[in-house]
């Protein structure tokens, strides 16, 4: 579980979720951070491949 929250966290949090958004919402929410997570990661990952990129063209000067 992230963040040790733990089960009874997870219902409290479910249950929240669906007082605040609906049922019928939350499947969308869901959606969009997910394509927000693997966006920030595909933008991590391009950072570190331009970092090293920039590192090994000074390592051959």
């Amino acid at each position: 579980m992230p963040m040790n929250i733990g089960v009874a966290g997870m219902i409290l949090l479910v249950i929240l979720g669906l007082l605040l958004f609906g049922p019928s919402k939350l499947p969308q929410l869901g959606r969009a951070i997910g394509t927000t997570l693997s966006e920030f990661k595909r933008g991590a990952k391009g950072l570190v491949e331009s970092e090293e990129k920039t590192e090994n063209n000074k390592d051959v000067l």
